[in-house]
């Protein structure tokens, strides 16, 4: 299908997006020469990095010169069980130069996006409790209404224990800058742009022994590269396959990339947020709570919450910090010059910084 493209995991810290026909696939470069070029001086483009992934210019494999890919910084990569969700933002998702048919079709694939000003194109969440991913794809968010986005959009929150509300709360932030940077600028006008949100689901394990509350970390064993044939879908355009060995990398890129491969990426020589495995001592027999920063009322008899606030009020000052949130804008096939206030993807913003207030408050 050639409306599907194929994004390389490179173990360099990039991904490969390959450049859609014209005249998306050009804009698209067009637009990342625009904000990364090294004589920009306009500081509206110089602050739109910030909330983007970092581009390396375009690359071509030797085998295939004619084939492009945008060489992009990988999002991902830093996270140990990334979770990953694809945001579609605006309330329009065709651009002022759109066709009736294409403009037909647009509308007919989520009419409520006028209304609502996004749509959840995907997303990928890590669940705790079983070691495993749940996957949605674009039809997920496609059935949301107004009434359901929230709980839809909440899922995404969800370890399988608890909901991450340090998670909601940073991307709340990250969201809300972003807002400001639209606020401030009349240049440029997005359609069918995401937002790209991405936390760290995985909680390492950090003993915590309350009779004399000391703290030992236990690093878990790298996992290595992990093989198999996993397809994920969180993006209508993005597919990533597991590919078995580093080496095998080049001979996926000489094959041509049409085809979807990808490098899981080593889980080692990272550094993780921790967990807290909690082991309590007592008298009749060693309790062990599981917690993956939500314990609970219900998981704790009341004897017990005087001794963690005790702990907690120890904790060395990084365990405390915010969670670890990437939110960036990606996808810039339909990105226009203009003159005014990009209204349509401000009114997005606005609504799902609204949705997510609900979710923290709810």
């Amino acid at each position: 299908n050639a409306s599907l493209l194929g994004i390389l995991q490179h173990p360099d810290g990039t991904v490969l997006k390959q450049l859609q026909p014209p005249p998306r696939g050009p804009r698209e470069q067009e637009f990342y020469n625009k904000v990364y070029d090294s004589d920009c001086c306009d500081s509206i483009l110089l602050e739109l990095r910030e909330y983007l992934p970092k581009y390396f210019g375009v690359w071509s494999p030797p085998t295939a010169p004619n084939d492009t890919y945008l060489k992009l910084e990988d999002v991902t990569r830093k996270f140990n069980k990334p979770c990953i969700m694809d945001v579609k933002i605006g309330q329009k998702s065709y651009d002022p130069y759109a066709s009736a048919e294409k403009i037909q079709q647009q509308v007919s694939k989520y009419p409520l996006m006028e209304e609502i000003g996004f749509l959840v194109l995907g997303m990928r969440v890590y669940h705790v409790s079983s070691d495993s991913y749940e996957t949605q794809n674009q039809h997920y968010g496609r059935s949301l209404t107004k009434e359901t986005v929230k709980d839809g959009i909440s899922k995404f929150f969800h370890s399988g224990y608890c909901l991450r509300k340090d998670v909601v709360a940073a991307s709340i932030q990250k969201v809300e800058k972003i807002l400001e940077w639209f606020e401030g600028q009349t240049q440029l006008n997005f359609y069918a742009s995401s937002l790209l949100f991405v936390y760290e689901g995985s909680c390492q394990a950090t003993t915590v022994r309350l009779s004399d509350v000391t703290l030992a970390e236990k690093r878990r064993v790298p996992k290595g590269l992990l093989s198999g044939g996993d397809v994920l879908e969180y993006n209508n355009n993005i597919h990533v396959i597991n590919s078995t060995e580093n080496g095998k990398i080049e001979a996926s890129v000489s094959k041509g990339l049409s085809k979807f491969y990808a490098l899981h990426k080593k889980a080692c020589s990272k550094r993780h947020h921790s967990q807290l495995s909690l082991k309590v001592e007592n008298s009749e027999q060693d309790n062990v709570w599981k917690s993956s920063t939500c314990i609970t009322q219900e998981h704790l008899n009341g004897n017990v919450l005087p001794q963690l606030e005790k702990v907690f009020y120890h904790m060395p000052a990084e365990t405390k910090e915010s969670a670890n949130v990437e939110v960036r804008m990606i996808d810039f096939a339909h990105v226009f010059p203009s003159n005014t206030k990009d209204e349509g993807y401000i009114y997005g913003l606005k609504n799902l910084i609204t949705v997510l207030q609900n979710i923290l408050d709810n």
